[in-house]
């Protein structure tokens, strides 16, 4: 009884703690944070540990003795906004400037969307501020804002924004990096950080998904068919491309764009599956298949068998989302994979719409009627952890693809390949969206989105597509019997030169410049060899002696390159080639210090090798 009693009197008292908000100031890397929220009886303590000189983590840990939904919490700071630039997110995009105060530049993130990172950077691209925070399951806003009447940059972290189950203790790490080093080293420094994190390891990579991959979506969208794409595969192989990836359409004989016949996943337009991927195996590649994951689409025999355990319906597109809260829902999505992978000998998954499991306004975040989980972000994770440890279990080198916007932390631990957003024919667009996902994806593979173009285009101006992914790993969507023979020509040349230079070009040092212009020169180097990659004039600065070879990339139209060389007098032979891969001009030639200007033809590039 008494036992009872006092746990009615703590009831009490827990109830009618006042609501005011409650503030604790603490010291970061050098910045004044404020930790505010409207915490009640939720104890917070904060510790701190320095890393090196610029670089501390602050630990927040919030306990509550019974147990209660946490309260809506931030961390504020501000600092001038001397030589800041801009600012990089995973989301930033296009516009790097930073917003004023009252619209700030922000990015929202969780477990299936973005990245909870900003980076504030200079005039020359060295990091002035990176912070980030080890919440990647729940979502966070991370904002940066300039005050017009004091020049400050008003800095914030929001955590639990959107209602949550109750918890008893809350921990996260908050990182502030200082140190003047460039920016894209300070990204991909959070990037190790977050894959150290147990729960976050990144899934291994296989090789075959650093390699090259046809796809099927542009070149043919849902109207696919076993001999055509085995057709494609067959000229794919011999450019260099080991994998296929049979987009949507395989599904369904219907072609209205929509998923209302999502969720049975019979090959209905494609019956002779096994065969298809036997044909493709025969030609020594890997076959991959697209499936929409949160989806049951209203037409499917699948729905009636799930209904109720929904957490939405998207209207206009036909189809439920699934809510993987409920048991029996992550095992009809998991025996999806399983049964299919061992029905038809699958290589890998194009798993989409992942974005789409979140919860909602409406959404009720309890532990009952049938749901073994209150969280619908923590029952994602235990899906897809348990997805990739049987898929894995059944095959270690089967290959996941995930495309932005979910191609965050938690998302490295489920799939080994991330790929750019759509963009088709935006080689730019495609430029930026690689580059930003090669900061921040460790050794994930990051793909390009499926290059096409209209096949009337000038070979030069087609080559532009490949030669702005060139850091990634390039994924086709044209039809290859179809293109002209010189386009042909360049995808095997090019293809060919991203499969000799590969280990630059993804394991090499990684230097994008100037992401307030969307990186008009991205530098890549390892070892004796170096490759820059043009996109506009500029001089090009090179140090003699540094690298035994260099490759400078021409993508762009005009034909000028330039060099500002420094060091001592060496003799170099150079090869100038265009886009075909046919030799243009083979010179040897003394750099010394000054200038020089080479005319190299449009999407072509000029090689240089040492001579003594």
């Amino acid at each position: 009884m008494n036992r009872i009693i006092n746990t009615l009197l703590l009831f009490l008292v827990l109830n009618t703690v006042s609501s005011q908000e409650q503030s604790k100031i603490f010291e970061l890397a050098g910045q004044n944070v404020t930790l505010s929220g409207e915490f009640g009886v939720f104890n917070t303590q904060i510790a701190i540990k320095k890393l090196g000189e610029g670089l501390e983590i602050a630990t927040i840990t919030l306990t509550h003795p019974l147990g209660a939904p946490p309260p809506t919490f931030s961390l504020k700071w501000q600092l001038p906004s001397s030589d800041i630039a801009g600012y990089w997110s995973s989301g930033s995009f296009v516009n790097k400037t930073i917003g004023p105060d009252w619209g700030p530049s922000k990015i929202r993130s969780m477990l299936a969307r973005e990245a909870p990172v900003i980076s504030l950077f200079g005039h020359d691209d060295t990091n002035r501020l990176n912070f980030s925070t080890s919440e990647v399951l729940n979502t966070v806003v991370l904002s940066t804002g300039i005050k017009e009447e004091d020049g400050m940059l008003y800095n914030e972290m929001i955590f639990f924004s959107e209602k949550h189950s109750a918890i008893k203790t809350y921990e996260v790490q908050v990182r502030f990096d200082t140190r003047k080093i460039p920016f894209p080293n300070a990204v991909a420094d959070v990037a190790d950080w977050w894959a150290s994190f147990d729960l976050y390891t990144p899934s291994p990579v296989p090789e075959v998904a650093r390699k090259p991959v046809y796809s099927s979506w542009y070149s043919y969208h849902q109207n696919v068919s076993m001999d055509a794409l085995v057709a494609e595969c067959v000229l794919a192989k011999k450019m260099g491309f080991e994998s296929i990836i049979v987009d949507d359409g395989w599904q369904t004989m219907d072609s209205n764009r929509g998923y209302a016949y999502t969720g049975d996943w019979e090959p209905e337009r494609i019956p002779q599956m096994k065969e298809f991927v036997q044909a493709v195996h025969d030609l020594d590649m890997k076959f991959m298949l697209w499936y929409a994951v949160p989806f049951v689409g209203e037409k499917s025999k699948a729905y009636e068998k799930m209904k109720g355990m929904f957490l939405r319906y998207w209207d206009g597109q036909g189809t439920y989302v699934l809510d993987p809260r409920y048991p029996e829902v992550r095992e009809f999505i998991i025996n999806t994979y399983i049964d299919a992978a061992k029905a038809w000998n699958l290589d890998g998954f194009k798993l989409d719409f992942m974005a789409r499991f979140t919860a909602g306004n409406e959404t009720e975040l309890t532990k009952e009627n049938g749901r073994d989980y209150a969280s619908v972000n923590t029952a994602t994770d235990v899906l897809m952890t348990d997805l990739i440890t049987s898929l894995q279990e059944m095959n270690p080198d089967i290959m996941l693809e995930f495309r932005q916007p979910y191609a965050g932390p938690a998302m490295r631990k489920y799939g080994n390949m991330f790929r750019a957003a759509d963009c088709p024919n935006l080689a730019l667009i495609n430029r930026i969206r690689t580059t930003d996902l090669r900061m921040l994806s460790g050794n994930t593979a990051v793909h390009s989105d499926m290059l096409m173009w209209h096949y009337e285009e000038p070979v030069e101006i087609a080559a532009l597509q490949l030669l702005n992914v060139m850091f990634s790993v390039p994924q086709i969507s044209v039809r290859l019997a179809d293109i002209p023979d010189d386009h042909f020509k360049m995808i095997r040349f090019y293809t060919d030169y991203w499969l000799k230079n590969r280990d630059v070009l993804l394991d090499g040092e990684f230097l994008p410049s100037d992401p307030l212009a969307n990186y008009p020169k991205i530098e890549g180097w390892k070892e004796d060899k170096k490759i820059t990659a043009l996109f506009n004039d500029q001089v090009v600065s090179l140090t003699t002696g540094k690298h035994a070879s260099f490759d400078l990339l021409n993508a762009k139209k005009s034909s000028k390159i330039f060099l500002d060389i420094s060091g001592e007098t060496q003799q170099y032979q150079y090869v100038i080639q265009d886009c075909l891969g046919n030799e243009v001009e083979t010179k040897s030639i003394n750099l010394k210090k000054g200038t020089f200007s080479f005319n190299v033809p449009p999407s072509g590039l000029i090689s240089f090798k040492t001579l003594n």
